[in-house]
């Protein structure tokens, strides 16, 4: 067992940074022990109103499943106490499909939201912006089954969304 000391000054001083640096210090409401999700939402409306379903769909569906698994050991379903965690995915870009100037000729896609966990009794505790990025390296068989390949692009920027949860909420 290894014992550490601190002066008081120097406890005075990292709390001093903690307050004015908050890089320093957890972020979000759930960087709180004991957090937990009694459910997962995902809102996906401002996509739909411009990119339209399946798009939307997609991506809804994909995002709650990948934010189920990202989040597992956080849920309690059928707890009263705990609260929701939401996320509005506000915009989708998708980058050219003839490839673009990512690493390999990969093109760029991204994912814009926001993961607002609201309390017990549906109050917003925290609002968090969010943006992922994945890349799309295309192929032959992609320009024959374009909307499948797009389907699996939407599913990668669900991930990578779903992937940085976790660290943005603090946990």
């Amino acid at each position: 067992m290894v014992a550490i000391s601190m002066t008081r000054r120097a406890a005075l001083t990292a709390l001093g940074a903690a307050a004015f640096f908050p890089v320093f210090a957890p972020h979000g409401a759930a960087a709180y022990a004991g957090v937990r999700f009694s459910g997962i939402r995902v809102d996906v409306a401002p996509v739909r109103a411009t990119m339209g379903d399946p798009t939307a769909a997609w991506m809804e569906q994909a995002l709650a499943q990948a934010l189920a698994q990202k989040l597992s050991s956080y849920l309690a379903p059928g707890d009263r106490s705990a609260g929701v965690l939401e996320a509005r995915i506000d915009y989708i870009y998708l980058g050219p499909s003839s490839g673009g100037t990512g690493p390999a000729g990969a093109s760029q896609d991204t994912v814009a939201g926001t993961l607002i966990v609201q309390g017990p009794r549906g109050g917003i505790v925290s609002e968090t912006p969010l943006r992922a990025i994945a890349f799309y390296y295309p192929s032959a068989p992609d320009q024959a089954m374009v909307e499948q390949a797009y389907y699996w692009r939407v599913v990668a920027l669900a991930q990578a969304f779903a992937g940085w949860a976790p660290r943005e909420l603090g946990l």
